[in-house]
């Protein structure tokens, strides 16, 4: 009868030990499950979808959106890559885009549309009508994927395969490299623009060590082109295919263009060589590998997104465009007569520029007319130089009137839709952090100097900025750009007045602060 009190009381004992062990196994189970994360656990999915128009001639690569979800506790972002000139405004894809995709993904996904950031790499390729749809279509597989990951941040360097298209004359005016008109005689080309040699790389990878996905900024127009003329991804599509055959499988490479807006792809004009993307994208490729190689992925996530809207001045060029005009009529009006057209000036310029001392014939007939008091020879050659120098002139002075008039366009589309809108214009701006990695976004094409500056200032080492993200408004040059309005694309294509320089620079620095 005693000892009942004593076995009651082991038997209670017995019990809280087997709950705590199955709630221990539990918990263990729990943790050790892939598909579950704890509050603190960092999850990624990674997806592509083709998005290639093949309603043209010839394709000659295919063209992708490419989406990364990444979950941290109840913070979803997105970052969405897209194989287009641009989100809106230009090119195939609408102005209504972007905020249907965030509409649809906020309905499905409950992603909030502000942590959602779509840049367009600014190739030129061509995409498939229902590129919505499919943007969409790549979010939902990225999220449907998502796994425990850890980052990783790191930088490469390439120079090889990009320059300055910005070129400064001696005359203190500055010109820019297009297909779309002539360059200024080399004569006048006193210097170049920089550029930004920099990969900003942020690679995921999944707990068993395999790379889920890589996201890498660079600065370039891809606009090089392929030899056969097909649609393309361009260099940078070709980039992120190399990238992807070279590490995981699986594993998605994003794109993410920089501050690219007066950077051209390298050798841009060569009328020698026909011009091939694949050359410059596998360079790019290699110099990203060869960085990702270096890249130790850790625990350390903490995921931060920051999204405001900020009101910008807009420009007014209604003097520069008048002077323009002017200029035009004063170019057109200087045009000399000149007995020469290409067909006889082009056999002319040869001899003189081979034989500048005895041009018209053979050495003996001059020296025959000498002894013989006569000058035919060389008043000949004198009229012929006068004309050449005339038609010279008068070519130079149409390649301007071309540069002139493409710009003028530019200026006078842009002021009537300036005057019309109001004195600002809202833009959105994001500042996005995982990890050591932080990005501040732009909705425009940003010339390098605005990048530089930002990176420079920064308080943190890998700090990376992105243009043609979450909308466009054409170009967004510096100020000091801006005192050349008229003179190339990057200022003339332009919606901003000077001050917005000064103002997004001031914003970016108080983002990246906040981004501890």
């Amino acid at each position: 009868m005693n000892q009942l009190p004593n076995v009651s009381r082991r038997c209670h004992v017995l019990r809280q030990l087997l709950t705590s062990g199955m709630l221990l196994m539990v918990m263990l189970t729990v943790a050790g499950s892939p598909g579950i994360a704890s509050a603190a656990e960092l999850l990624a999915g990674a997806a592509k979808v083709d998005i290639t128009n093949r309603d043209v001639p010839l394709v000659n690569d295919p063209l992708y959106v490419k989406a990364l979800v990444i979950k941290e506790g109840d913070t979803t972002a997105a970052i969405v890559t897209v194989d287009a000139v641009a989100i809106g405004e230009i090119g195939s894809i609408t102005n209504e885009y972007l905020g249907n995709v965030r509409d649809q993904i906020e309905q499905d996904l409950h992603i909030k549309p502000q942590n959602i950031m779509i840049n367009a790499s600014h190739c030129h390729g061509i995409v498939c009508k229902d590129v919505e749809q499919r943007t969409v279509k790549a979010i939902k597989e990225a999220a449907k994927k998502l796994v425990p990951v850890k980052v990783g941040v790191g930088t490469g360097h390439e120079d090889r395969v990009m320059e300055n298209r910005r070129l400064f004359l001696k005359n203190g005016k500055e010109a820019d490299v297009r297909h779309a008109y002539s360059l200024p005689p080399d004569e006048e080309v006193a210097g170049i623009g920089p550029i930004d040699p920099e990969i900003g790389i942020l690679k995921l990878d999944k707990l068993d060590g395999e790379t889920l996905a890589v996201v890498y900024n660079f600065a370039c127009h891809p606009i090089q082109g392929v030899p056969n003329k097909g649609n393309t991804a361009d260099m940078s599509g070709l980039a992120s295919q190399v990238i992807e055959d070279n590490l995981s499988d699986g594993t998605i490479a994003l794109f993410v263009q920089g501050c690219g807006g007066d950077i051209n792809p390298a050798q841009y004009k060569d009328v020698d060589n026909p011009r091939d993307a694949e050359t410059l994208g596998n360079l790019l490729a290699l110099s990203t590998l060869k960085a990702i190689r270096n890249i130790k992925c850790t625990d350390d996530s903490g995921l931060k997104l920051i999204n405001e809207t900020l009101t910008l001045p807009r420009s007014n060029n209604e003097k520069r465009i008048a002077e323009l005009k002017q200029e035009q009529e004063q170019l057109l009006n200087s045009l000399q007569g000149t007995s020469l057209n290409l067909k006889t000036f082009l056999p002319l310029i040869v001899k003189y520029k081979l034989y500048e001392e005895h041009p018209s014939y053979y050495s003996h007939r001059y020296m025959l007319e000498q002894k013989l008091g006569r000058d035919g020879l060389k008043k000949l050659d004198a009229e012929n130089r006068a004309n050449m120098e005339r038609y010279i002139n008068n070519i130079y002075k149409m390649e301007k009137m071309s540069r002139n008039k493409a710009n003028l366009a530019l200026l006078t589309k842009h002021q009537t839709r300036n005057q019309a809108a109001g004195k600002t214009i809202d833009v959105e701006v994001v500042a996005f952090k995982l990890g050591d990695f932080r990005m501040i976004t732009f909705p425009a094409e940003l010339t390098v100097n605005i990048g530089l500056n930002i990176k420079k200032k920064s308080p943190f080492e890998n700090t990376f900025v992105a243009g043609y993200t979450n909308g466009y408004n054409y170009y967004a040059p510096t100020a000091e750009q801006l005192k050349n309005v008229g003179n190339a694309q990057e200022d003339s294509d332009c919606l901003f007045a000077p001050e917005w320089q000064a103002i997004f620079e001031s914003k970016a620095h108080e983002l990246i602060q906040q981004l501890k």
